[in-house]
């Protein structure tokens, strides 16, 4: 038997936009879009719309914008749509009272193979715990966050010169499939969800990531950095103050020369390199940014820069 999906999608980042473009491009009747309230961005200050607001304009989608997912108000415009499934990519947490309303339930897709790296840095963390693969996931929303049962999973290579740019565009292809074969078999009554296997695993974790955590730590090995460095790039990235100035470091390469001073200890020959010493290892820096600079390449900017 066929059901007749009306879905309601959730999401904000551009992550999104592509799970929500591939349900329209599979002709799925997306009744509405829920996404966060326009935020001021750049010089101006201008309110300026999520990626994804701006992709349900493109398909004229209806949207909703709550500040309060609780509201009553909100919630009594949501079940006026009479969705029955509902669809979350990159969105907040929600609300029991939203995600059990539909009929068929609400489905999200994360950014790693659950239950390992629950939580809001799935991509960083397992690049910055050297991973040699993660993937993506689509669950059922439950009580306790990225818990849900399991619908699908697809596994992903992390490359050994991966930065997080490049897996998140890797992700966000490969998770919009998964969300429209989701969606496939919800449709046509094949879903079959499994819990979460944690029996004997020791989970890892995926935190939000602050500012103050991005703080590069020199006396750790340098492959460690390295990983540290890249599960950053390009946002929000790795940072280090280098001679009391500021810098963000944004690609490096291993180098095979041993270190011969102490951690964070700066060789340059202020034309060509700059490395700078880790607990056994060089690091060679290539890419980096210095406050209130535009990033640039080493070279660039040992130009008009003297360490």
């Amino acid at each position: 038997m066929m059901r007749d999906l009306r879905i309601i999608f959730m999401g904000t980042p551009e992550f999104a936009v592509a799970s929500l473009e591939e349900l329209v491009e599979n002709k799925f009747n997306i009744v509405a879009v829920i996404t966060a309230p326009d935020k001021p961005k750049g010089r101006g200050r201008k309110p300026a719309p999520s990626p994804v607001k701006v992709c349900a304009e493109k398909y004229n989608i209806d949207v909703l914008q709550p500040t309060n997912l609780k509201d009553e108000e909100f919630q009594q415009t949501l079940k006026s749509y009479n969705a029955n499934l509902q669809i979350v990519v990159a969105f907040r947490m929600l609300p029991e009272s939203v995600w059990s309303m539909p009929e068929y339930g609400t489905f999200n897709l994360h950014a790693s193979l659950l239950p390992n790296y629950r939580g809001a840095a799935p991509i960083n963390w397992a690049i910055i715990n050297g991973e040699k693969e993660t993937g993506v996931t689509t669950f059922f929303l439950q009580h306790e966050i990225d818990t849900g049962n399991i619908l699908y999973q697809e596994k992903e290579p992390i490359h050994e010169d991966d930065s997080v740019g490049d897996l998140y565009e890797r992700l966000m292809k490969k998770g919009a499939k998964l969300v429209v074969k989701t969606a496939e078999a919800i449709k046509i009554e094949n879903e079959k969800p499994i819990p979460q296997n944690t029996v004997g695993i020791q989970i890892k974790k995926a935190p939000k990531i602050f500012k103050e955590t991005c703080e590069i730590d020199w006396s750790k090995p340098a492959d460690e950095v390295y990983n540290f460095i890249r599960g950053l790039s390009p946002y929000p990235a790795a940072w280090t103050i280098l001679r009391d100035k500021n810098f963000k470091i944004f690609k490096t390469s291993k180098s095979e020369d041993f270190s011969d001073g102490d951690p964070g200890t700066i060789d340059t020959d202020n034309k060509t390199y700059l490395k700078i010493n880790c607990s056994d290892k060089k690091l060679i820096i290539e890419e980096l940014q210095a406050a209130g600079k535009k990033r640039m390449t080493t070279e660039e900017l040992l130009r008009g820069y003297n360490f």
